[in-house]
């Protein structure tokens, strides 16, 4: 599925006091967008035109309770990234994660979880409350303890799977418009025209060597999404 940016999407500064949003803050925006849907709802049931809504105001109390659940999610999240909640200091695998990944070897699940996901986190936390239920004798720790030794260029130039996709859209898109203004040496296209086949047929696809030039012009600029920027060294 394709997704399209609005270009009201792309203000958010108003949703974080920081220069990033914090967990805690995206939390308590799902819990006020909960309260709008329901407020909505409950509004909905006595509109001024005398229309049956009852499928709007059930959908929208649904849509409520998945944003509840995703939002009571997101909150114990803040509480384990702050460091509220302990933690095992290696996954059920035996695989260490945070800065005891670095420099390890993990074929599965994509490679050393040097930078956890919401999910491994929430493993993690399950499993040190099983241990602690269970009287196991187990040292635990905590999420700010386990991320501690990941170097700050690690965590600076990180970035999520959404925002890896976005950009290799934007870069895309921005190359299909640069290579328009180059001139193609293989069939002569000019500036705004597309490339020919031999026979004169109009193509979608332009000729590598014009396609390359387009690449590195805008790469140049935007830089390249398929350099990972989100690699972890020595990992």
């Amino acid at each position: 599925m394709t997704t399209y940016e609005t270009p009201a999407e792309t203000e958010h500064a108003h949703l974080r006091a920081g220069e990033s949003i914090t967990i805690d803050e995206l939390a308590v925006h799902l819990s006020a967008i909960e309260l709008r849907l329901r407020q909505l709802a409950r509004a909905a049931e006595t509109p001024e035109t005398p229309v049956e809504l009852s499928d709007t105001i059930t959908a929208l109390r649904n849509e409520a309770e998945r944003i509840r659940d995703l939002g009571e999610r997101t909150g114990f999240l803040a509480r384990i990234v702050a460091g509220d909640v302990p933690l095992r200091r290696t996954f059920s695998s035996g695989d260490p994660w945070g800065a005891a990944a670095l420099d390890t070897d993990r074929e599965d699940f994509g490679g050393p979880a040097v930078i956890p996901t919401q999910r491994q986190l929430s493993l993690l936390a399950q499993e040190a409350a099983r241990a602690a239920q269970y009287d196991r004798d187990e040292e635990l720790t905590t999420y700010p303890e386990g991320m501690a030794g990941v170097p700050d260029t690690i965590r600076w130039s990180w970035e999520s799977k959404e925002a890896q996709a976005r950009r290799r859209r934007e870069w895309t898109a921005a190359v299909a418009v640069e290579v328009l203004h180059i001139d193609c040496k293989s069939c002569h296209a000019g500036d705004g025209d597309q490339c020919r086949t031999s026979s004169g047929w109009v193509a979608e696809q332009p000729h590598a060597p014009r396609q390359r030039q387009a690449e590195a012009n805008v790469s140049e600029g935007l830089g390249d999404p398929r350099d990972n920027s989100a690699a972890v060294p020595h990992a």
